[in-house]
């Protein structure tokens, strides 16, 4: 019994330890469950989806321009050398394989330091938990804050391999001035890939993330090279290096080899058109593309885009009643479409207004589109058709032609080389604004102006220069139009291509008159209003200019568009503001300059196509006949053997094209007495002799059966 009450004796004196203990043991495997299962709600699969860069480049591979919010290349591990890889372990956490996600032994050194100096000094000790610290939580030092770091890496390194922790990190980490990972550091202060880093020049990356600013190697060199030597220490002390390999590196200098990141201004309008097809065509937003890493492969051709941004800023093809004159002008491929240079003003920064894009009154250049085309589709109509010349009045509108002479009537094709605005606007008025303006409806250019000022530009909203360049491009391509685009295609960050839009192409005027109309567009360059420039190759186009709305004289928009065998090419001038302050003091004359300019660069570099060819299912366009003055008839009499006397005329030609009506005129009275084709004389054997006849002949155009001017008369006696 004694037995008994000293055992119940010694219970009751244990019992409240006993309690203590279990329920201290089921705390602590609460805590630990907590800190293990708790860690899910720290760490999340998203937080290790970093932002990268989104990369621009050419057909041809070569990079043109990085977007990003962060400036990161995500790599996969196996493409960073070991001794990189080694450099990162030795300086920033070298038992990294053997703990689980928390270096206990580092983590009591922390908790001790910061009860010594009542602070929170110590950061975190292992790779894994700045890795959970750096993309899951914030940077403040709190109990709070590295209690949840702690969890989140115990959690990470039950989900994730050590080589994924490690990659994860690597690409994770920030070398200051905007860099995001080792790959982009590698370029960035090496100019070279992460896979070809040597053992010193890893190690001056690994010394930085501590502090990459105070250890900038560009900034600060000899911290640099001092903490880099200390990195290749402790690569030895842990046995990662030999010491020989240590004592060599260390000798050696940083060698640093930045890469130089020169600024392009000139790329800007053509990245802007990027950005807003990507968002149109591919459904990206602004953050998807700086953050989700695409590769955007683009049409852009360097060399023209940055050929087009020089010409463009010379100050002589911006002539205007004050500062400010802009610009614009693209260019696209005629074998498909593409966009291969694009510049939107002559200063233009991204996010400016990019006015490749902006709308603009296209002057002339509309006639071949609304006018001339449409009528030439028209079995009525061909280029040698003879249309009024006269200004009319249409209920109060009066189009004039801009030099104030008229012929009566005129051919469509001298009225589209001399670009003259009565004869339009009455073909216009003959063949229906709304059949004119449905053929730009086919193709998806709807516009909303009933007037016949159509005929000359006057729009309300007005065309772009894209569009310009994209309509114009249609009449080397038979008639087939195309939307311009720049992208060719969009891979994302798994290499898979994102579907793109269909690129489709609709008829806008058929071959033959499309093939009529680079003809007489040609002719624009080589004898009209677009004549006397320096590039001597093959180029077809028209100008325009608009009136300004304030100032008498004063010219609001001056344009060329134009085109040869290999590109189509749209160039605007004028000011974004059109005040009574603001107006071009000449007209077409400049984006003409501009344009000729450019493309005599351009024939220097890309060995421009010296002559359109006929395409096999047209017929081509003669060229247009121009009837002579004839001042040398003469009437010479002679006397046949048995057809008794004769008359010979004669008179000189150049065109053996033109027929010659032959007439006389006996005492007032006229008569036509025979035709000749291609000859310079006809031989009359006359009875009217005794009354003393005299003779002409008169010019006509078999083309369209215009008259010329008789000639001079001449009698035989």
């Amino acid at each position: 019994m004694a037995l008994w009450h000293r055992w119940n004796d010694a219970l009751g004196r244990w019992r409240y330890p006993v309690y203590g203990l279990i329920i201290l043991v089921v705390l602590s495997f609460i805590g630990y469950m907590m800190i293990v299962l708790g860690g899910r709600f720290v760490v999340d699969d998203d937080h290790f989806v970093f932002d990268e860069s989104t990369v621009l480049k050419t057909e041809n591979g070569d990079e043109i321009v990085k977007l990003y919010e962060e400036n990161r290349t995500y790599v996969p591990i196996d493409a960073v050398p070991e001794h990189v890889t080694d450099a990162f372990l030795a300086i920033e956490d070298h038992r990294f394989y053997d703990h689980n996600g928390v270096d206990f032994w580092a983590v009591g050194r922390a908790v001790y330091r910061d009860i010594l100096t009542m602070s929170k000094t110590e950061g975190a000790s292992t790779i894994t938990q700045q890795l959970v610290k750096n993309v899951s939580l914030t940077d403040d030092k709190t109990w709070m804050r590295k209690t949840k770091e702690v969890m989140g890496s115990i959690y990470l390194e039950r989900q994730r391999s050590k080589e994924e922790i490690l990659e994860y990190y690597l690409n994770e980490i920030y070398f200051g001035a905007g860099i995001h990972g080792i790959e982009e550091a590698a370029q960035a202060f090496y100019s070279k890939p992460v896979s070809q880093l040597t053992l010193s020049e890893g190690a001056v990356l690994a010394a930085m993330p501590k502090a990459p600013n105070f250890y900038d190697p560009t900034e600060h060199p000899e911290r640099a090279k001092e903490r880099r030597d200390l990195v290749l220490n402790q690569m030895h002390e842990h046995g990662l290096i030999e010491a020989d390999k240590m004592r060599q590196a260390q000798g050696k200098t940083l060698a640093l080899k930045p890469n130089e990141s020169t600024s392009s201004p000139w790329l800007s309008s053509y990245v802007d058109l990027v950005l807003d097809e990507l968002e149109r065509d591919y459904h990206l937003s602004r953050e998807a593309i700086y953050t989700n890493g695409y590769e955007v492969t683009v049409g852009l051709d360097p060399d023209m885009q940055e050929t087009v941004y020089q010409r463009m800023q010379r100050d002589e093809y911006f002539q205007g009643s004050s500062a400010g004159v802009e610009g614009a002008t693209v260019m696209l491929d005629q074998a498909n479409g593409v966009v291969r240079a694009a510049v939107g003003g002559r200063d233009h920064e991204r996010g400016d207004l990019n006015r490749v894009k902006v709308k603009r009154q296209p002057g002339s250049t509309m006639k071949p589109l609304v006018v001339y085309g449409p009528a030439l589709e028209e079995s009525l109509y061909h280029p040698y058709s003879l249309i009024p010349d006269e200004q009319r009045d249409y209920d109060g509108y009066s189009p004039s032609n801009v030099d104030g002479q008229y012929d009566g009537e005129v051919t469509i094709y001298d009225a589209l080389v001399e670009s003259k605005n009565a004869p339009a606007v009455a073909l216009f008025d003959e063949i229906g604004i709304d059949y004119g303006l449905s053929y730009l409806a086919d193709v998806g250019v709807t516009l909303d102006d009933p007037g016949l000022a159509v005929a000359l530009g006057g729009l309300k909203e007005g065309l772009s220069p894209l569009h310009m360049a994209g309509l114009y491009r249609s009449f080397a391509n038979g008639g087939r139009y195309m939307e311009p685009y720049a992208i060719l295609e969009v891979t994302d960050r798994d290499g898979e291509i994102l579907e793109a839009p269909a690129r489709e192409t609709t008829q806008l005027f058929s071959p033959q008159t499309s093939w009529y109309l680079t003809r007489i567009l040609q002719a624009v360059v080589d004898d009209g209003t677009a004549s006397g420039g320096e590039f001597n190759q093959a180029l077809a186009g028209k100008t325009g200019s608009t009136q300004h709305p304030h100032v008498e004289g004063g010219v609001k928009d001056a344009w060329f568009v134009g085109f040869n065998p290999d590109y189509a090419v749209a160039s605007w001038i004028g000011y974004d503001d059109s005040s009574e302050d603001h107006y071009l003091t000449e007209g077409s004359a400049l984006a003409t300059a501009l344009v000729d300019g450019i493309m005599t660069d351009l024939d220097q570099s890309h060995d421009l196509t010296t002559s359109f060819a006929v395409p096999e299912e047209v017929n081509d366009l003669e060229e247009p006949i121009r009837l002579p003055n004839i001042h040398d008839l003469s009437a010479n009499v002679s006397l046949g053997f048995l057809s008794g006397i004769d008359v010979e005329l004669t008179w000189s030609a150049a065109d053996e094209r033109i027929r010659y009506d032959i007439y006389r005129d006996t005492g007032g009275e006229v008569e036509k007495i025979g035709s000749v084709t291609g000859e310079t004389s006809y031989q009359v054997n006359d009875s009217q002799m005794i009354n003393n006849p005299s003779y002409y002949v008169v010019p006509v155009n078999p083309l369209n059966g215009l008259e010329g001017e008789p000639s001079n008369r001449d009698e035989a006696f």
